[in-house]
C-alpha cells in the first residue's frame, strides 16, 4: 500500500519525507522540518513513528 505522494530528491535530509510533503502542499521545507521537530518532541505526537510510517508508505522519488 503506497500513498500518492513522492519523497523528495532535492529537499531531503534523511529520506525526503518532509521534503516530499512540503513539495506536495507547496510549503517551505525548512519551516515544515521545524514544525515537525517541534511536534515530534511533544508527548502527544509520536513524530518519529509517524516519520517511519510515512517513509514506508510514500513512493520513491521520481
Amino acid at each position: 500500500m503506497k500513498i500518492h505522494i513522492h519523497r523528495s530528491k532535492e529537499h531531503r535530509v534523511i529520506a525526503g519525507v518532509i521534503g516530499g510533503l512540503s513539495e506536495k502542499y507547496d510549503w517551505d521545507p525548512l519551516l515544515a522540518r521545524v514544525v515537525f521537530l517541534l511536534l515530534a518532541f511533544t508527548p502527544l505526537f509520536p513524530g518519529f513513528i509517524a516519520y517511519l510510517i510515512l517513509w514506508i508508505l510514500m513512493e520513491d522519488p521520481i
